[in-house]
Order: structure tokens, then C-alpha cells, then sequence
């Protein structure tokens, strides 16, 4: 069965910083590329940050500098580091495998406050 499962969401003040985790098993996902994406209230969900199976990584505009993405292979763990939050960056978050199939967590909420 396979899971992804998120944590290291919570409120924060701008300028603050979470560390998002995701925990995934029950396939060979050595395969996959990983990342993340963000759904806020009345929007569509879209990507933020992608590594590779390669290793290499990507991020929409508006979070570089401020968000690093990297993956612990040795203990199936995708991690985002988000920094200099702002209130923009106020979403729920979802880590996804883009194998063969897409597979997706549950999301973890994240909110920034002015």
C-alpha cells in the first residue's frame, strides 16, 4: 500500500520558517521524482518544488531563495525547507510521486499571519 504522509505544518508569523516532511512508502519510489505543491483557498493546486530522481531540483519563482527542497533516500523522507514566509505562502501543502501513477498525501496546512 502506498503512502505519503505530511507534517511540519502550523501557523507562523511572516518572516518565520517550518520545515515540511514527508514520510512515503510501499513502492520502489527510487523511480519517481518528488515534490511539492500548494493549494490556497480558492485556487487551483500548483507545483512549488520538484526534485528528481537525479537529484535535480526546481522551484516556482516566487520561492526562490526562501524554500529548498531536498529528499533523505536512506529513510524515504522528502523534506521542505520554507524560510521567509509570507502571507502568500498561506496553503495547504501536499508532497506527490510522479511514478507511473501520481501518487499524493494528505496535505498539511500552513499558515502565515501578518
Amino acid at each position: 500500500q502506498v503512502q505519503l504522509v505530511e507534517s511540519g505544518g502550523g501557523s507562523v508569523q511572516a518572516g518565520g520558517r517550518l520545515k515540511l516532511s514527508c514520510s512515503y512508502s510501499g513502492y520502489d519510489f527510487s523511480t519517481c521524482g518528488m515534490g511539492w505543491y500548494r493549494q490556497a483557498p480558492g485556487k487551483t493546486r500548483t507545483l512549488v518544488s520538484f526534485i528528481s530522481r537525479y537529484q535535480s531540483t526546481t522551484y516556482i519563482e516566487s520561492v526562490k531563495g526562501r524554500f529548498a527542497i531536498s529528499q533523505d533516500i536512506s529513510k524515504n523522507t522528502l523534506f521542505l525547507q520554507m524560510n521567509s514566509l509570507k502571507t502568500e505562502d498561506t496553503a495547504v501543502y501536499y508532497c506527490t510521486a510522479h511514478c507511473d501513477v501520481h501518487y499524493w498525501g494528505q496535505g498539511t496546512q500552513v499558515t502565515v499571519s501578518s
